[in-house]
């Protein structure tokens, strides 16, 4: 086993010695002296020189560990600061999130309905039940069953925009599209294979 009470500089190029006999060379990325792992940045096996391989060394499986070129200890980056009061409304607002969707599961949304919630979520983020109905952008209504007809503007709403309507029905649209995709894709309409029974002659 390699002495590991060392410490290795960031950037230093070492070998390792494996307990396979296999000599890996690399520059140092990482060490933690505490479990003994030491990870390696080295040029890419496919010979791609855009990217890189990188090993994560246990040195209690090491024979031998070589320094071939010492980096200067630097002082680690400064990490960026973090905004709290982000991090916290976006917290917030995925509880939320989640919190009316559970509601709308309770309130007895189908499972299609959930599914179209989700899907329009990918695109647009002002999207929140309203009883079991979709509300998008307080302008556009779906309601059960959300086929493309149930797509309806929303009266009370905020100002309307005239593109907010169709583009949600161009959205429903594909939904139901991809869902039709995936039932054929498995194999919910596939021709049954009907054998003809000829009758036995005695």
């Amino acid at each position: 086993m390699a002495e590991s009470n060392e410490c290795f500089n960031i950037g230093s190029t070492v070998t390792c010695k494996t307990c396979f006999n296999e000599d890996l060379q690399g520059e140092v990325l990482a060490f933690d002296p505490h479990v003994k792992l030491l990870t390696l940045k080295s040029p890419s096996s496919n010979g791609r020189s855009a990217t890189y391989d990188i090993h994560m060394v246990n040195l209690s499986y090491v024979s031998q560990v070589t320094v071939m070129r010492e980096a200067a200890g630097s002082p680690l980056p400064s990490l960026p600061s973090l905004n709290l009061s982000k991090l916290s409304n976006r917290a917030k607002k995925s509880i939320d999130e989640k919190q009316r969707l559970i509601e709308a599961m309770q309130s007895g949304v189908s499972p299609i309905g959930q599914k179209l919630f989700l899907h329009i979520r990918k695109t647009m983020e002002e999207v929140k039940w309203a009883g079991v109905s979709i509300l998008v952008m307080g302008q556009v209504i779906i309601s059960p069953p959300y086929q493309i007809e149930n797509v309806k503007e929303q009266k009370e709403g905020k100002e309307s925009n005239s593109k907010t309507l169709p583009y949600v029905k161009k959205l429903v649209d594909k939904f139901h599209q991809d869902q039709q995709s995936l039932s054929l894709n498995n194999g919910t309409s596939a021709t049954p294979v009907v054998a003809e029974v000829q009758p036995v002659s005695q």
